[in-house]
């Protein structure tokens, strides 16, 4: 994911000093209507990045349990997933304070009862709750490491047989992402490409 540097702000910017200057996109994912709330300060306000898109137009949802959209941005994702399974029991984080404002926004705007909204870095703000599905649209240019640790932690926080999901771009998708994901989980798969991205997906043991 390539995202742009707002000044003195960053989208993972705990709290963005950007002013204020709000958007609304108006979109359709898997065939069904959407509104988000957009503003300054998050990763891409005018539209559904391609990533996110393809991700949450191929991702693979439980029948029933917990998932996570971890780097939640402004919900798109984790607001998807609920709305396609309103028997799910969805949990969004980010450390942006704008965007899980926005977040909870959305949430509102979208008629979606099943999301809660946490914020915080990587899956502290989850505490013991373990979950069936794990998402994300990764912050890779708030660095590898930090990327990394997302991919490394996340066994610890999934039940078994749960499955991961990361959209990336394909020209950083080879063998280090890979290795990555067979580092925590032992197996990757490709579960979609497309617009230059990527969807990895590996499952826990």
């Amino acid at each position: 994911m390539t995202k742009k540097n707002l000044g003195a702000d960053h989208y993972f910017s705990e709290r963005p000093k950007s002013k204020l200057r709000l958007g609304l996109i108006c979109t359709r994912l898997r065939g069904q209507p959407f509104e988000f709330l957009t503003a300054s300060g998050v990763f891409s306000m005018k539209r559904v990045d391609l990533g996110t898109r393809l991700l949450v137009e191929s991702m693979v949802l439980p029948k029933e349990g917990n998932v996570l959209d971890i780097g939640c941005g402004y919900g798109i994702i984790g607001i998807a997933a609920a709305t396609f399974n309103p028997r799910l029991q969805v949990m969004i984080v980010d450390v942006n304070a704008r965007a899980v404002w926005l977040a909870k926004q959305n949430i509102e705007k979208n008629s979606v009862s099943n999301v809660e909204v946490k914020r915080g870095r990587l899956y502290k703000p989850i505490g013991g709750l373990m979950f069936d599905c794990v998402l994300s649209n990764p912050p890779v240019s708030a660095g590898m490491e930090t990327v990394k640790a997302l991919i490394s932690e996340a066994p610890d926080h999934m039940t078994r047989k749960a499955l991961f999901q990361m959209v990336v771009r394909s020209k950083i998708a080879g063998k280090r992402f890979c290795g990555f994901f067979e580092e925590a989980f032992g197996n990757v798969e490709v579960l979609a490409r497309g617009s230059g991205y990527r969807v990895l997906m590996s499952q826990k043991s």
